[in-house]
């Protein structure tokens, strides 16, 4: 017997079965619509609470969760789901069971809130594995959910799962059946080990496998830069990275810089110097763990062949906080995690010669210094093969209702369609 921990909100632990019947009967009462106003206000008051001083200070990767779950932003977000006349009306998809990631601990928040500002009811499984940052959005939840009216408290209990459970055929093969969309997060094999589970014949997965990511900079963007927008840039480019220990697919694991050579390793060097002074500031320490996990990755690049030079460097103290590693060539782009700050570095004339090399594994390119003229021609230019997120320094971890091409809310939905 698997027993499911229920962590929001909190209650005695309970079977997958019971709680998928207490949830099929319980919202019977309690039906939730297309952008509820009741969830609009609560997720709102949910968002507050992560913007608060404390709770930033303590975890400041929150933050950009908070602007994400504002009011106005929801309200956005809905808005490009109107449907301008009444030939097609827009209703939730049912019960969606969710499996985010552990390693990038608020996955769960971005993906569980869209699904229920879509009206659905909810179980998301949150890993006994997440970071302390997991713990405190859902202290924050529970919060939240005390102090919104009796209503609203109400129909969240009845529809709003978050539990946690080993992993065990039981639980996760009862709410694949019971579900009528499967969302699963994470690397290639946590897909295929979930799709062991059958789904009922109308249920589908939307499925968010392991992909790569990396950085573009202009050279001559860089040499007009000033060295404060220099400095920002290596500010920016620490957040996409260090947050999250490089883990995200959205986090560059590698960085192109465009245009003649000679500027490009002048640039590179210029870089590398700021990327340490921001760890510096930043205090960034290396887990051993993870110091012995890059010059493993490292050196395995250097026999493989793919990396031409090797270096480390880092504040006093932590010399193995920047790891760069000199690419043979544009095509052996690193797509695997190598441990938290280790990044491979190609040089291109163009952009054009850069979109040859990219394949569908590929999903966020971070820029710096070009125009948007150069990057809609990237854009085309890539042509379909892969990366759905073209985005400026320190926004590769920012969520957007459209992510990995799925336009989420329209995926959380369904549509009837209404002739006259």
């Amino acid at each position: 017997m698997v027993m499911l921990t229920q962590r929001f909100p909190a209650d005695a632990p309970v079977e997958a079965d019971a709680l998928v019947e207490r949830l099929r009967t319980e919202s019977e009462g309690s039906r939730l619509r297309f952008g509820d106003e009741r969830i609009v206000e609560f997720l709102g008051r949910f968002g507050r609470k992560l913007l608060a001083p404390a709770v930033a200070r303590r975890f400041p990767e929150l933050a950009s969760l908070g602007f994400f779950l504002r009011k106005g932003e929801l309200a956005r977000a809905l808005s490009r789901m109107d449907i301008k006349d009444r030939s097609a009306l827009r209703f939730p998809r049912g019960l969606v069971f969710h499996v985010p990631p552990a390693n990038v601990d608020t996955m769960f928040v971005y993906s569980w809130a869209l699904s229920a500002l879509a009206g659905n009811r909810n179980v998301v499984r949150v890993s006994s594995r997440s970071a302390e940052a997991a713990d405190g959005v859902l202290e924050a939840l529970n919060a939240a959910l005390g102090e919104v009216p009796g209503d609203t408290a109400e129909v969240i209990g009845r529809t709003q799962r978050m539990v946690t459970y080993d992993r065990g055929d039981n639980a996760s093969a009862t709410l694949s059946a019971a579900c009528d969309l499967r969302v699963v997060w994470g690397g290639d094999d946590a897909v295929r080990a979930l799709r062991q589970y059958p789904l009922a014949p109308h249920a589908r997965d939307l499925t968010f496998p392991g992909r790569s990511s990396f950085a573009i900079v202009s050279v001559s963007g860089w040499r007009r830069a000033s060295e404060g927008e220099r400095r920002r840039a290596a500010e920016l480019f620490y957040n996409d990275s260090y947050w999250f220990d490089q883990a995200a697919c959205s986090s560059p694991l590698a960085v192109f810089w465009v245009g003649d050579p000679d500027g490009a390793a002048e640039a590179t060097t210029q870089f590398q110097a700021l990327l340490t002074d921001v760890l510096l500031d930043r205090k960034h320490v290396t887990d051993p763990a993870m110091a012995v996990q890059k010059r493993v990755s490292a050196y395995g690049s250097a026999i493989d062949g793919t990396a031409e030079r090797i270096t480390f460097t880092g504040p006093a103290g932590d010399v193995n906080g920047v790891l760069t590693m000199e690419l043979s060539s544009p095509e052996a782009v690193p797509r695997q995690w190598s441990g938290a700050g280790s990044f491979g570095v190609g040089r291109v004339r163009t952009l054009a010669e850069l979109a040859r090399i990219v394949v569908r594994k590929d999903q966020t390119v971070t820029h710096f210094g070009f125009d948007a003229d150069e990057l809609v021609e990237f854009a085309r230019d890539l042509a379909g093969r892969g990366v759905d997120r073209i985005v400026p320094f320190g926004s590769a971890l920012t969520f957007s209702a459209v992510w990995d091409g799925y336009d989420l809310l329209g995926e959380f939905s369904r549509l009837v369609t209404v002739a006259f």
